[in-house]
């Protein structure tokens, strides 16, 4: 009877196989298009001349290879007339290291790729200084996790927002505003929990426009708890400020900004 029983689950085990279908999906493919990483950062302590701006285009879902927009012609004008010229000095990658920062002024990127023309303006916003780090043993689930805390000063009178970047093992990002903190000293928070003495972390505070920090909430917003940042793949097309001017319909994803950066290194004590 034992033998029985084995052979019967066998033979059910067989059939449950035998009715698997392979599922072929048919992914409908669209047209590439351009990807713009142009983030022109001014660390306080450089002189900020050697700027770098990032070309790709989009790639089929299954694709492990992100393509480089390559041959494309990228330039930048600021307000006070002057043309700073970006070269190719790597497939994709356009480098310039004469750029000159003026704080507050407003800059214009032109993309010349594939005979169509992308355009975005932008102002370069300033930053206050990140001040000091402080750490306590306090923090997670179970009360004994290690917090640091970036302090800053917000300056009065004025609306400003804040992009954080904290480096330990990866990156992670947060997006501040001063709706409920304008003109007072107040901090922006980290925390993980292998967290360990000896371990370094660096806080860096960049200025933001209104507009970035918008796109990056709404990015973050449709990331939720997949944690996947603000260039996964996301459920809905999310766009930037980069604008076709000869083929509106065939726009680019990604964002032109520039901004100012201070940034500390805090090591667990």
């Amino acid at each position: 009877m034992k033998n029985i029983k084995t052979f019967i689950v066998l033979i059910l085990v067989i059939l449950l196989y035998s009715c698997e279908d392979v599922v072929n999906v048919d992914l409908e493919e669209s047209k590439p298009r351009l990807v713009v990483e142009a983030s022109i950062i001014w660390r306080k302590d450089t002189s900020g001349k050697d700027q770098i701006i990032k070309l790709t285009t989009t790639a089929p879902f299954f694709d492990t290879i992100i393509p480089p927009a390559k041959d494309a012609r990228v330039e930048i004008f600021s307000e006070s007339g002057v043309t700073y010229e970006f070269d190719e000095v790597d497939p994709g990658i356009y480098r310039n290291n004469n750029f000159n920062v003026e704080l507050n002024a407003t800059y214009i990127l032109n993309i010349e790729y594939k005979n169509e023309l992308y355009t975005a303006t932008e102002k370069f916003k300033p930053v206050v200084q990140l001040e000091e780090i402080t750490q306590t043993q306090n923090g997670g689930f179970n009360g004994d996790e290690y917090e640091l805390k970036g302090y800053y000063t917000d300056p009065a009178e004025e609306t400003n927002y804040y992009l954080f970047r904290f480096t330990f093992e990866d990156l992670s990002i947060q997006i501040y505003d001063d709706e409920f903190t304008n003109g007072n000293r107040t901090f922006a928070y980290f925390s993980k929990e292998d967290l360990e003495p000896g371990n370094e972390v660096n806080f860096e505070i960049q200025g933001i426009s209104e507009q970035f920090y918008n796109y990056l909430y709404i990015l973050s917003s449709q990331a939720g708890d997949s944690n996947g940042g603000p260039f996964q793949t996301q459920p809905t097309t999310v766009r930037g400020n980069i604008v076709n001017t000869t083929n509106p319909d065939n726009f680019a994803f990604g964002y032109f900004r520039l901004s100012q950066s201070d940034d500390l290194t805090y090591k667990i004590q």
